[in-house]
């Protein structure tokens, strides 16, 4: 069969000819095909483009008949249909718009709530306080809704037990499966509350357990993580031992690798001493003595060789016999000498073997030091001093040894010689300040300056923090002469001749601060440089007089005050600070704040000083005719506060209520304590209603100035209605958002109506600790309200929150510790918050009351350990907390002491809320 040629074969192509564009393949185009075929494919392409656009467009509308059904005739039939959809589409969108019309009239026609609730809320503007008081409460109303029930009960018995019964239709399901289970049974077998595996669960065990794994998350908590350190060096020895066995885990393939290590490098000490060590790791004390034994033959040059060898033989004959060898074997090595000393059972032996190794090794300063320890005698030891000196001069210590076996002139002489031999040494020098300083003779100051010129001459002048540890190891010696000259000595140390006054103060401040708590002496020195360096900065005179109160004397701390009253006469602080110096002394702190107000004439802060100076001497005439003179003079809130708080204490109410109410009308928006002080008063004379408008009226002229006038505002309203007081709540949580204050009192107003209240104030506080996550004072509260299986959990909770600092939580902690007899953590905790803030008097009176009650077979224990909280209270004189204010500003508590305040205190928590 023969193929048929086609005609075009071999022909040109037609023009504008692209191969396969017909079923739409668009091919590739060459630098020939450039011309006239792209222009074709483009033209080709936008009419197939244009064609499908309007293809598509043909066939988005439904109502298009030029599409699908163009070709079908349109008859009667159909121009009927149309017809009746038309009329149907009609009606239809007539009863939508009717519906909505009607929906639009409903709701112009109907009034908003608020609408509602207008006219109601104009009438309340006329009502007064009497009708506003007389309003029942939700509880009365409650209790009113209850009484008629129980006559309705009483009426007809039969209704009683239908009375407020509610009955649920049971569902076809629980019927069905009812059914098909084959019966109905109302009570649990014994056999049903046991496990399918047959064993019985033990909930009490799992509750023990449970305990356990919280009270190890509280003694976690408990204990103040720290850094061990670790001798890197002593670790990588100690496990030398066992790396090849905790390596390997095998002895005899231990063996193995040792033995061919010894072969191959017989002179390599480190093998033979491990292969020894194996063999004694194993308990195989004979083989390990072979080993050693015949690694002293391969290499008699290794002292840890002969002292591996001489620690694993017995000790006594065989070890000394050892170290007889490695000597005669290392007549220079010095720790072998040294261990051959150490093996001698006697003084004598020692001292004998010393002295040989002398001969050998004459310039070991270590010998030496051996030799002279191991004489009884000082006048033998002092010889051997002499010639130690003179064979090794460079050694320091053994000049320092002979100086300080010297008398005063002779170690003159030596310490002498030993700075001639050792002119770099700085250790020279502060013996011979010390010895001047011991002796009571020559210039300490002198002699310093000196040693620093001489140091900085011979190129070796010690670093700052060279000298202030040299300052404080004197200081700690008893030594302040030579601490203060040290310091004063080297201040130029560590400074360039570009730096300023004020970075040297900053720089001696800093050093005190550091040094402060354990070298007085040098803290006192370097604030001496500092105040010199810049007179001025008042942060400087407050850091030394700090110093001195906390480490001083009182008579220390006057002349450093007086110093600084010198250089800033106009420091308010710095007065106040010396007048208060000697508190047993009322007619010195008089005379020191004359000169302070003669300095000061326009001074406020140094008149209050002075009343209450007079007020606690008993002239209250005084005080009253100082705080007058101030009020003439436009007193501030302050004074006028002052003014009513000391009326107050001298019982004149009438005088405090007048200079309460004048002060903050003068004063309304900055003085809240007026507010609260004439509230106070009023209260106290027994108008209630008085009190509560003055509250009123201070909060509704400034809502947001202080949360304690929201808080006596709803103190004073709980007393006569709790609903009252729960909107006062409510309305100072909008004014003063994210007070844990407000919330906390909120959350006590709920638990104290008790019933229906506790399930609110649970919902408050979980509202409360979203708001204010970090208050300790509310995680507090939320472990007391938690009950008792949960409350562990909910205190480690508290210490994640609030953290393991807060005293509020710390106390309540404590107080777990205590309810479970376990007064070792108890007291632990009660150290971690009075440590974490001393300023809490709460934590301290909770730690009272909890030795006080504690049950202790030895009341001597017991009264010493209540007395040293006492005086530790006292030191810390605490001013806040929950219940500490409240009794320490009680008029009727004025003049006592903080031991007394710290009792009342602890009686008072007795009424507070208690873990039971």
């Amino acid at each position: 069969m023969y193929a048929v040629t086609k005609d075009f074969l071999g022909k040109p192509a037609p023009p504008g000819y692209v191969a396969g564009l017909g079923r739409g393949a668009t091919g590739f185009t060459t630098r020939s095909d450039i011309g006239p075929a792209r222009e074709a494919a483009a033209n080709t392409n936008k009419d197939s483009t244009s064609k499908s656009e309007d293809q598509s467009e043909r066939f988005k509308d439904a109502e298009n008949e030029e599409g699908l059904f163009s070709g079908m005739p349109y008859g009667a039939d159909d121009e009927e249909a149309d017809l009746v959809w038309t009329q149907i589409d009609a009606k239809m969108a007539q009863r939508r718009d009717g519906k909505r019309k009607d929906e639009n009239l409903v709701k112009s026609d109907a009034p908003a709530i608020e609408e509602h609730l207008r006219s109601a809320k104009r009438q309340l503007q006329t009502l007064t306080a009497d009708e506003w008081a007389a309003i029942p409460d939700v509880a009365q109303l409650a209790e009113t809704a209850a009484r008629a029930k129980r006559r309705r009960v009483a009426a007809d018995p039969r209704r009683g037990n239908n009375l407020g019964e509610r009955l649920v239709q049971v569902p076809d399901s629980a019927l069905v499966g009812v059914l098909a289970s084959g019966g109905m049974d109302d009570s649990i077998s014994a056999r049903s509350a046991v496990p399918d595996d047959g064993a019985a669960t033990d909930l009490r065990a799992l509750g023990q357990a449970r305990d356990a794994v919280l009270r190890m998350k509280l003694d976690a908590a408990g204990q103040a993580t720290s850094l061990k350190s670790t001798d890197a060096a002593g670790y990588l020895t100690s496990l030398s031992s066992e790396s090849a066995l905790v390596g390997i885990g095998d002895l005899a393939r231990a063996r193995k690798l040792l033995k061919s290590v010894t072969q191959a490098s017989p002179t390599h000490a480190a093998g033979w001493i491990a292969a020894a060590r194996l063999e004694e790791a194993a308990r195989k004390p004979l083989q390990a003595r072979t080993i050693i034994d015949e690694a002293c033959e391969r290499c008699p040059r290794s002292e840890d060789v002969w002292l591996e060898a001489a620690r694993l033989h017995p000790k006594g004959t065989a070890a000394r016999a050892v170290l007889s060898r490695a000597v005669r074997a290392l007549p220079q090595a010095v720790r072998v000498w040294v261990a051959a000393a150490d093996a001698e059972t006697n003084d004598t032996g020692r001292r004998r073997v010393l002295r040989r190794a002398l001969e050998h090794v004459p310039t070991s300063v270590a010998l030496w030091k051996a030799a002279v320890g191991a004489e009884p005698d000082p006048a033998d030891a002092r010889v051997l001093l002499a010639h130690a000196v003179e064979t090794v001069p460079h050694s320091v210590d053994l000049w320092l040894a002979l100086a300080r076996l010297e008398p005063y002139a002779a170690a003159q002489r030596v310490l002498n010689r030993a700075r001639r031999a050792v002119p770099t040494s700085a250790d020279v020098w502060i013996a011979a300040a010390r010895l001047e300083e011991q002796c009571g003779s020559g210039d300490v100051a002198l002699l310093l300056r000196k040693a620093v010129a001489s140091l900085t001459a011979n190129g070796a002048p010690p670093t700052r923090e060279s000298w202030l540890t040299l300052a404080q190891q004197a200081d700690n010696d008893g030594l302040p002469a030579t601490c203060r000259a040290i310091i004063a000595a080297s201040s130029d140390a560590g400074f360039d001749a570009d730096d300023s006054a004020a970075d040297r103060a900053a720089a001696y401040a800093a050093d005190a601060v550091r040094l402060g708590p354990t070298s007085h002496e040098a803290a006192r020195a370097l604030y001496s440089l500092a105040v010199d360096a810049a007179p001025t900065n008042i942060d400087l005179w407050k850091g030394a007089a700090a110093l001195e109160q906390a480490h001083g004397s009182p008579k220390e701390l006057i002349e450093v005050l007086e110093r600084a009253v010198q250089r800033l006469p106009q420091a308010e602080a710095l007065w106040l600070q010396l007048a208060e110096a000697d508190p047993n002394n009322v007619d010195w702190g008089r005379s020191v704040l004359e000169r302070a107000f003669a300095a000061n004439p326009e001074s406020e802060a140094i008149v209050l000083a002075a009343v209450a100076l007079e007020a606690d001497a008993g002239q209250y005439a005084r005080a009253v005719a100082l705080l007058e003179r101030a009020i003439k003079s436009g007193g501030s809130p302050r004074v006028w506060l002052k003014t009513a708080v000391l009326h107050r204490r001298l019982g004149n109410t009438k005088e405090a209520l007048d200079a309460a109410r004048r002060g903050r009308e003068r004063y309304p928006d900055s003085a809240y304590k007026l507010w609260l002080i004439e509230s106070q008063l009023l209260q106290k004379m027994g108008d209630i209603k008085a009190a509560r408008q003055t509250l009123s009226q201070a909060l509704a002229q400034s809502p947001r100035s202080s949360a304690e006038l929201w808080l006596a505002a709803a103190a004073l309203d709980e007393q006569s209605s709790a609903t009252r007081a729960r909107a006062v709540l409510e309305r100072a949580r909008v004014h003063v958002p994210r007070n844990p204050l407000l919330w906390l009192a909120a959350i006590r107003l709920e638990s104290t109506t008790g019933g229906a209240g506790i399930p609110a104030a649970q919902a408050l506080l979980a509202r409360a600790l979203q708001e204010c996550p970090k208050a300790g004072c509310l995680w507090a509260e939320s472990v007391l309200m938690a009950e008792r299986p949960r409350r562990k959990a909910q205190s480690v909770d508290a210490l994640k929150n609030a953290g393991a600092q807060d005293p509020f939580v710390c106390s309540v902690v404590a107080r777990l510790f205590a309810a479970e007899r376990r007064p070792d953590k108890a007291r632990a905790w009660f150290l971690r918050a009075t440590a974490a803030d001393p300023d809490c008097g709460d934590a301290w009176a909770w730690w009272l009351r909890f030795e006080s009650n504690l049950n202790d077979d030895n009341e001597e224990d017991k009264k010493s350990r209540i007395e040293k909280l006492v005086a530790a209270c006292t030191k810390a004189a605490p001013r806040h907390g929950q219940v500490w204010p409240a009794i320490a500003k009680n008029p009727d508590n004025y003049g006592l002491s903080t031991s007394q305040i710290l009792h009342l205190v602890a009686e008072a928590l007795a009424l507070t809320r208690q873990l039971s």
